[in-house]
């Protein structure tokens, strides 16, 4: 068939293809984008997929669509104890089981269309390298402490136990099942050795005592004064998204921030991890220990670039004079984005290219709670296809309800909603309604000439001004707002752009009685809404790039980038594709049918019965938990009213808290662990009911 297409410079989109090698160009805008590192001992679910891989490729296919040289790296991170404790839970090797759920979060991200340039783990070579070279330059510098503590070791294995490894009872609630690293019940941080009666997770019988054991700490205290200033530099140069580090006003509000840093661990006592090196003709002490996965774990993101375009790595990471580095992920991990990693950059001593812009998120949570691998509430990996639901719903929805500001709720019903109304109803209706009239018996397909001028429409002197005004300033408002990384809000007013669009046919009369007795405007008003399509077809790319494909295809026109100006750039005599709906539309009851495939509920009281052997506090909590998302929708009891009304008032604390404009001597954890209190309390409380 034959294309007319407008010929100009940027028009057009550049081609991406995944693994090819793409280098940033002095003097051109060069965008390096990371989401958070999925640990790999587990599967993600719609939650962790929003809040990270799903939002930075949304990122990187609108920096794509604005023909922005784009760097898109992403992996697992494959060490540390977590690693080590589920390869002993399944049976296999901490290898094994990598390659394992390195491959399955790969099958995942790859069904919901995920773009990495390169998508990579850490237990590589190329990551070793990296991470040692690091560590040397910290002790070179002398920023390196060693401290000797005391730490649970087990008799039986002949190995020291970390966190992950160890249960006993809590110092401060007395709760017994307490985990090395926090008690569920108190939610106090804890190390290991305040536990009381410690046992060894692996085997109960086994004898725990106490060693001690050197390790390093990188001395945070003595870069503070430079991570602060570096901080709020980035902060206001990169107009970071509101975090828990620091403010809308450029006040810090993490407390470890506002007490002043301590030295953080660098190593651990470990088998499966980055092995520590020794400076050269130095020993200390440090042999047979591995770097703490949090000390590693960001390194990942210059490691991946590595194993994908090699040496040239250095290109994107030793260049912030032209790059930019926007990092995704949700708000747990944002001290170790803002805090750590940069402090081990600025010690390490080299021109590392570091965070510009972060991009934070609230958590997504699941109908009436959370989203429970265990108990089988919520979509996990793979299993969205068994819906039948094409990627792009899911990308739609879960990109609509981004968690950006507050935490959000996935729901069936919202999502068949959005489905069969915003999607189906409103930019469905406009793209089809459009290509079925051009592909009918009036024009057979070809676009009639409209006597436009090729380019960039007057939004002056036309008969449709008002129109052409209206989707300029929406484009302008779409480009400023994902500028920001306002993904929901830009996806938002990508469907304002379709909406004005509705209007326009409307308002303009298009049928076939404009066609026999205005044929000259309805050819103006085809052309236009033509090329109103073309320019949703790249704006809506980001979002969903299955739907961007098929509008390209029903247009039969090439990839093009954002428009920043409503034009004739697609033709009178070009020919267009096949016309048909976008969209299906989906049974309300299907909502139903989702809830209990998906609900976990009779799951969650099976699982506490019949799972052999099993704690009883974890029977206890899978009924508990069954029970609070099964509970009657009758009347609330005062008590439940009473506890209610204290959370949302602590919810209120832990706002002002993160705000900055909470009392004096507040504390965002001791807030945090009684705003947990209360809604345990809550949960009891409509259980008994």
């Amino acid at each position: 068939m034959d294309k007319t297409i407008r010929e100009a410079d940027g028009l057009l989109m550049r081609k991406f293809t995944p693994g090819e090698e793409v280098l940033p160009v002095p003097g051109e805008e060069n965008i390096l984008i990371t989401s958070a590192l999925p640990y790999c001992n587990n599967v993600p679910h719609l939650g962790n997929i929003i809040g990270s891989t799903l939002s930075a490729d949304c990122f990187a296919r609108y920096c794509r669509s604005r023909n922005r040289i784009t760097a898109y790296v992403c992996g697992t991170d494959e060490y540390g104890t977590a690693t080590e404790n589920q390869a002993l839970k399944e049976g296999i090797t901490p290898q094994e089981l990598c390659d394992k759920y390195h491959a399955l979060h790969k099958e995942v991200y790859d069904w919901f269309e995920l773009s990495f340039n390169h998508f990579g783990r850490t237990s590589t070579p190329e990551h070793t390298e990296i991470s040692q070279s690091i560590y040397l330059n910290l002790y070179k510098n002398d920023l390196l402490l060693k401290e000797t503590n005391l730490q649970l070791y087990c008799e039986h294995d002949h190995r020291f136990l970390a966190d992950r490894f160890v249960e006993g009872t809590c110092p401060y609630c007395g709760y017994e099942d307490a985990r090395g690293d926090q008690c569920d019940s108190c939610t106090r941080p804890l190390d290991p050795i305040e536990l009381i009666n410690p046992r060894c997770k692996i085997d109960k019988s086994h004898v725990v005592t106490t060693r001690s054991s050197d390790h390093m700490y990188i001395e945070l205290d003595k870069l503070q004064p430079r991570l602060e200033a570096w901080i709020k530099e980035s902060w206001k140069k990169g107009k970071w998204s509101s975090n828990s580090v620091i403010n809308a006003d450029g006040q810090f509000i993490d407390a470890r921030l506002k007490q002043g840093l301590r030295p953080s661990p660098v190593t651990r006592d470990l088998k499966w991890g980055v092995p520590v090196p020794t400076p050269e003709g130095k020993e200390d002490g440090m042999e047979g220990k591995v770097l703490y996965v949090w000390f590693d774990a960001p390194i990942g993101y210059p490691s991946i670039t590595k194993t994908w375009i090699h040496e040239k790595w250095e290109e994107w990471w030793f260049h912030p004079e032209h790059v930019k580095l926007y990092q995704f992920m949700g708000k747990d991990n944002v001290y170790f984005h803002t805090v750590l990693f940069p402090s081990m950059e600025i010690g390490d001593g080299r021109n590392w290219t570091m965070l510009h812009h972060i991009s934070t998120t609230e958590y997504l949570n699941y109908e009436t709670g959370k989203f429970s691998k265990s108990r089988g509430v919520g979509v996990f990996g793979p299993d969205a296809k068994k819906t039948g639901l094409p990627p792009s719903i899911f990308r739609y929805y879960l990109l609509s309800a981004r968690p950006e500001t507050g935490d959000t709720m996935f729901s069936w019903a919202d999502l068949i909603a959005a489905n069969n109304n915003t999607l189906i109803k409103n930019f469905g209706n406009f793209i089809n309604r459009v290509l079925k009239f051009v592909a009918g018996k009036n024009y057979g397909g070809v676009l009639p000439d409209s006597k436009d001028q090729p380019g960039p429409l007057s939004p002056e002197s036309d008969v449709d001004a008002a129109f052409v005004k209206d989707i300029n300033a929406l484009y302008t408002l779409y480009i400023e707002t994902m500028d920001a990384v306002k993904l929901r809000q830009g996806l938002a007013i990508t469907m304002q752009i379709s909406s004005r669009g509705n209007q326009y046919l409307q308002d303009s009369g298009l049928d076939n009685t404009l066609f026999n007795t205005k044929p000259e405007r309805c050819a103006q008003v085809i052309l236009r809404a033509i090329n109103l399509i073309y320019g949703l077809s790249a704006i809506i790319y980001p979002f969903m790039p299955a739907i961007s494909a098929t509008i390209l295809e029903q247009l039969n026109a090439p990839a093009r980038t954002v428009p920043t100006e409503l034009g004739i750039d697609i033709l009178p005599g070009h020919h267009i594709g096949k016309a048909a709906p976008l969209f299906k539309l989906i049974d309300e009851k299907k909502a139903e049918e989702w809830r209990h495939m998906f609900g976990g509920v009779h799951d969650a009281v099976q699982a506490a019965e019949a799972q052999t052997p099993v704690s009883k506090r974890k029977a206890v909590a899978a009924k508990k938990a069954a029970a609070v998302v099964a509970k009657s929708d009758g009347p609330k009891s005062a008590e439940v009213i009473e506890l209610e009304s204290k959370r949302d008032a602590q919810a209120q604390l832990v706002r002002a808290i993160k705000s900055g404009q909470a009392p004096e001597g507040s504390d965002l954890q001791e807030a945090l662990a009684e705003l947990l209190k209360l809604k345990a309390k809550i949960a009891d409380a409509e259980v008994a009911k």
